[in-house]
């Protein structure tokens, strides 16, 4: 997977901590993650997301052609609409995950990092007689997130994408330490992560692997409108939905907070009862440090698990589960 070839000019800020892995060219904190938490919660600060791509759809028929090829309904999409919307394969399986927005002119959607070269080959592979134009324009632009709550003043002309979650800003790159210098607090990555994980979202590579479709992650209704067809992959979705259940479900658990360190993505998840040695159910997609939950995650597990069981990640960790995904 590319990662885009510059590290944020946020990581000079005082404190700041480089993330890694997924998320690495950003701050993983700026030295005080519970800190930082509690600002996003109260709708102080931003968080710079400037790591992850930025995608740009032109063309009078952009939004009738997006509507063929996306999950979601955007052939009338209102101007300023955000709405979100997944890429299927043709076996139903989730490939990309597209936040979107659009201005008027232009289809503005931003993607998980490193994603956005072979979304962009996807696109342009399925442009035939469309009036459509399609561009990364991640060089350009950088995504930075106000909280929900959050009165900061947007700088005039930057696209805005408003959910209940907050706002996420397609701000000219050139003016990032600019905006910084008058949008602070900043917080890093894992205050954004651990409130992402409360709020139970998927995120594409975390809660997603090769097989996953949309249903198991509770990703139908936000990103899935069950009342259009003709997408890629939609055969397998009006399937589960109106004939079977999905083989797996999310869930999220709250984990014993006397283990020092957090179990990593794929540390797998088995029933309480049976110890260590027992079968494994399922596995950890994320996890994090909750400033009020303490250490919580979020988990794949099979579909049959019962709701109330306590479960056990990796070796010892108890973790109790709340359902996200009903079975």
């Amino acid at each position: 997977m590319q990662r885009h070839s510059t590290h944020s000019p946020l990581l000079s800020l005082p404190g700041a901590v480089p993330a890694e892995g997924r998320d690495e060219g950003v701050a993983a904190h700026y030295g005080d993650l519970f800190r930082e938490q509690r600002a996003l919660a109260d709708g102080t600060g931003f968080v710079d997301l400037s790591h992850r791509g930025v995608v740009a759809v032109t063309g009078d028929d952009r939004l009738s052609w997006l509507h063929l090829l996306l999950t979601q309904h955007v052939s009338d999409l209102p101007v300023g609409r955000a709405t979100e919307a997944l890429i299927l394969s043709a076996n139903g399986h989730i490939e990309h995950a597209l936040y979107l927005v659009d201005d008027g002119e232009t289809v503005w959607a931003h993607v998980e990092p490193g994603t956005q070269a072979e979304l962009l080959a996807y696109l342009e592979s399925m442009k035939f007689f469309y009036r459509v134009e399609v561009a990364d324009r991640t060089d350009d632009f950088a995504v930075v997130h106000l909280p929900a709550g959050s009165i900061a003043e947007v700088p005039e002309g930057v696209v805005v994408r408003e959910t209940p979650h907050g706002r996420d800003l397609f701000l000219p790159r050139a003016d990032l330490e600019s905006f910084a210098a008058s949008h602070g607090p900043a917080a890093g990555i894992l205050a954004y992560e651990a409130l992402r994980i409360e709020a139970h979202q998927p995120r594409l590579g975390a809660e997603t692997d090769h097989r996953t479709i949309p249903h198991e992650l509770g990703w139908i209704g936000t990103a899935v409108h069950l009342q259009k067809g003709c997408y890629r992959g939609q055969e397998t979705v009006a399937r589960v939905q109106n004939l079977g259940k999905p083989p797996r479900r999310l869930v999220f658990l709250h984990l014993d907070g006397s283990e020092v360190h957090l179990p990593g993505h794929g540390a797998p998840v088995r029933l309480a009862a049976d110890g260590a040695e027992g079968r494994q159910l399922g596995f950890v997609t994320s996890s994090g440090r909750h400033h009020e939950l303490g250490p919580i995650a979020l988990a794949l597990v099979k579909r049959n698990v019962p709701v109330d069981a306590p479960l056990l990640v990796g070796e010892k960790t108890a973790a109790a589960q709340e359902v996200v995904v009903e079975p």
